[in-house]
């Protein structure tokens, strides 16, 4: 699924990645650990097309995906989940959804369309897997932090993506929704997701 060969990336003359390779198979749930500063989310910003590498190459199914822009890259498949909330608060759960669906689009799609129809039944169908779909909706910003992570997960479960990288999906999050948010990470696997991890909680990380 995703293949990455002797990564470098700098800042300057500061050395983050220092010759990174590692292969991910379909499926595969990869946890990430390392102390702040070690360089994981440059990892994952460098898989996702953030950051420009200096030397090295990535491959998602045998695709040399190293200078595609990160749009390009989600098209492909790959899911992001940043460590900071990136959901619109006063859009409902349904909108926030539908947000990312209709940016595949090209033009207006109007309310009665076949084509919006289609986006909201997926909509609705991703956020059945995330348990929020009685929470249509409501407003987002009614939402607690581990299920606003639930919404950003199902976003890209709607998307498309096949491959989820999840920055430290746990902070902020209740005891309770932990087990929630561990609960659907398995749920992607039985959905025949690939999942890489950054995580500070070790009992979590170590349960998956």
């Amino acid at each position: 699924m995703l293949r990455i060969e002797n990564l470098h990336f700098r800042i300057g003359d500061f050395r983050i990645l220092d010759g990174v390779s590692c292969t991910v198979q379909t499926g595969e749930r990869l946890g990430i650990i390392g102390p702040n500063g070690s360089g994981k989310t440059s990892l994952f910003n460098c898989i996702s097309g953030f950051n420009s590498t200096a030397s090295g190459r990535i491959y998602l199914r045998d695709t040399d995906i190293t200078d595609l822009a990160p749009h390009r890259r989600a098209l492909l498949g790959i899911g992001r989940v940043f460590q900071n909330f990136g959901i619109f608060r006063e859009l409902t759960l349904l909108d926030n959804i539908l947000v990312a669906l209709e940016s595949r689009e090209r033009g207006i799609l109007l309310p009665w369309s076949k084509a919006h129809r289609r986006n909201v039944s997926q909509a609705r169908e991703a956020l059945d897997v995330v348990g929020l779909a009685h929470r249509a909706t409501e407003k987002a910003r009614s939402l607690s932090g581990g299920q606003m992570r639930l919404l950003e997960i199902s976003r890209s479960v709607a998307f498309g993506s096949e491959i989820f990288l999840l920055d430290e999906p746990t902070a902020g999050v209740s005891p309770k929704m932990k087990g929630d948010v561990e609960g659907i990470l398995r749920r992607l696997q039985e959905l025949k997701k690939t999942v890489l991890i950054i995580e500070h909680d070790i009992n979590f990380i170590q349960r998956l």
